[in-house]
Formats: structure tokens, C-alpha cells, sequence
């Protein structure tokens, strides 16, 4: 299954995003380059006041990414991504996304490493692994090195496939905290889940994780999450903690207040997101994710060089 995914991806990737530097963002880099007005959402400590002050409009000074970029990958492979109704089940998309950053950042002698999460409850012992075969067992937060290679990379990909999702609830917020202890070298910081967890866990860590790193959220949706069909009684288990409920869902008004809830619960995730300053890539089980994650890269490197000034 991987290396049909793998050469899915790198067939519909290769010619289609090109340029010097392959990655879904560039990174922050440290050599200044030019400037452009400012947007919602820059980082505010990129202000080029000389600029500002010739043009009287606000512009921001971009910088150069590293030639060696290092990424990182927070993989949210808990219980409630053990879940599909589309063409893939969740967990097969966190594992597609993960093929496709490796496939775009590995290139150039850039490094890349992963935690992953799996199910079993909080506190969660943490594990290095070392080469091999590492599914982790219940609880467990795996750190996966950052290295350099396309046979590391492929390694790192065989190990995030081979994980086994454990019943139980994870903990979004330790495996995002894992990314910013130790500190790392600037770069890019990619967290794949679908976010389920109640923002309050995962959302400060998340801002602390912008603040070295250029950060990329990527919402693993299904449909039946947002709406449900009219199918009569339906036995509703969920996967963290077992409970089992019948839903009557030919009653419009239960389908509607269902509706109104995800909707509301989607809104939330997006604005802790915007508020944390990360991109946002939402990605459905139901759609082509890679066209998505095509469409994603070229936008945002367009917003990174529209109204460029010399």
C-alpha cells in the first residue's frame, strides 16, 4: 500500500510544483530578502520600517529560505482517526500527507523527523526509535530523528504506516509540545490531525510551536463529521472511549442541530488555528487530497511573492 501511494504522489507531484525549494513552505530562512505590503497574518516582527516609512504603507521584509531546511512532522494517528466513510479511511490520509511533505521537502539535503501519537491515554511514555519496525504500543509518543536521505525518508514513512492505532483517547497537546522541547533550529512544523481534541489542549501549544517555526495545520476531515445522513436508526460507537449510542437520524431537526454543532466545532478549530498564526490545509476523505494539497502549495506561494518590491 505504501509504495502504491508513494508512486501515486510522486507522479501527480513531479512537474507540478516546481522551483528551488520544494517544500509545502519555504521556511523562515535567516538572510533577508525583499519586501512586500503587508498582509493579516504577517509576523510582525518582520516589519521593514524603512520601507513603511518611504511608502507610508505597512511592508514586511522576507527572508531567504535555508538551502538545508529541517522539518518536522506532529502525526496524530489516535483512535478517532480510525474512522472513514469516503474514499480512505483518516488515518490513510495522515499517512498519504505525510508521504507527500517527504516527498516535497526530502530533496536538496534537507533533513526531516516526526513524532507520532497513537491512542491509550495521557501521561503517554515517550520512545526513540532507532531503525526497524517501531509500531508503538498503547500511549506511546514516538520521536522518529530528523535525517537527511531519500533511504531515511523512506524509512520514516514505513515506520508512520506501520503504526498501530491503540483504542483510547491521545493527547494532541504532548505531541505538539514534543516539537518544542528541545528547541530546534528554525524551520518548518507540520501537525496532521483532525483535531478533534477540545482546543484548550493543543492551542497554546501550537502558539509556542510558531514562534520558531513556520507552522502547517493539516485537518483531516470526513463527511459523515459534518452531517449525517437519513438512514433511520444508526449505532454510533465512538472510537476513543468505547460508547456506544443509536441515533434516530430520520429526524431533520436531530441532523440540523448536528450540522449546527460541527459547523460550530469546525469554527472553533479554524480560529484557534488563525490564532496560533499556522496555515491551514483541510483535506476530506471524500475528495483527492493530493489535488487539494496541489492547490494549497501553489496559493500560499503565491501569497508569498505577490506585491514583491526591489
Amino acid at each position: 500500500m505504501l509504495s502504491r501511494l508513494q508512486l501515486l504522489v510522486t507522479r501527480k507531484l513531479d512537474g507540478m510544483l516546481q522551483g528551488d525549494y520544494a517544500g509545502l513552505l519555504p521556511g523562515p530562512g535567516s538572510e533577508a530578502g525583499e519586501s512586500r505590503e503587508y498582509r493579516p497574518g504577517d509576523d510582525v516582527r518582520r516589519m521593514d520600517w524603512p520601507v513603511t516609512a518611504r511608502t507610508t504603507t505597512p511592508h514586511v521584509r522576507r527572508t531567504v529560505a535555508d538551502r538545508e531546511l529541517e522539518t518536522w512532522l506532529a502525526l496524530d494517528l489516535s483512535a478517532s482517526l480510525d474512522f472513514g466513510t469516503g474514499q480512505w479511511l483518516k488515518r490513510e490520509v495522515v499517512v498519504a500527507a505525510a508521504a507527500a511533505i517527504t516527498h516535497l521537502t526530502v530533496r536538496g539535503g534537507n533533513r526531516i523527523g516526526a513524532v507520532i501519537g497513537t491512542g491509550g491515554g495521557a501521561p503517554a511514555p515517550t520512545r526513540r526509535w532507532r531503525g526497524g519496525a517501531p509500531p508503538p504500543g498503547p500511549g506511546v509518543l514516538t520521536r522518529l530523528p530528523a535525517r537527511s536521505g531519500r533511504k531515511e525518508a523512506q524509512g520514516l514513512l514505513r515506520a508512520v504506516a506501520g503504526t498501530a492505532i491503540q483504542p483510547g483517547r491521545g493527547d494532541l497537546g504532548a505531541l505538539i509540545e514534543m516539537l518544542n522541547r528541545p528547541p530546534r533550529r528554525r524551520g518548518v512544523a507540520v501537525v496532521v490531525s483532525d483535531f478533534l481534541a477540545p482546543a484548550e489542549q493543543w492551542a497554546r501549544p501550537m502558539r509556542k510551536l510558531r514562534v520558531r517555526h513556520d507552522v502547517l495545520a493539516i485537518e483531516v476531515v470526513d463527511p459523515r463529521e459534518l452531517e449525517l445522513p437519513d438512514v433511520g436508526v444508526l449505532p454510533v460507537v465512538d472510537p476513543e472511549s468505547g460508547e456506544l449510542h443509536e441515533v434516530q437520524t430520520a429526524d431533520p431537526r436531530l441532523r440540523q442541530r448536528y450540522a449546527d454543532a460541527a459547523a460550530a466545532q469546525r469554527a472553533t478549530i479554524a480560529a484557534a488555528l488563525r490564532g496560533a498564526g499556522a496555515a491551514h490545509l483541510r483535506l476530506r476523505t471524500d475528495r483527492d487530497w493530493l489535488l487539494d494539497m496541489v492547490r494549497f502549495v501553489a496559493a500560499q506561494r503565491h501569497a508569498r511573492t505577490r506585491g514583491t518590491t526591489r
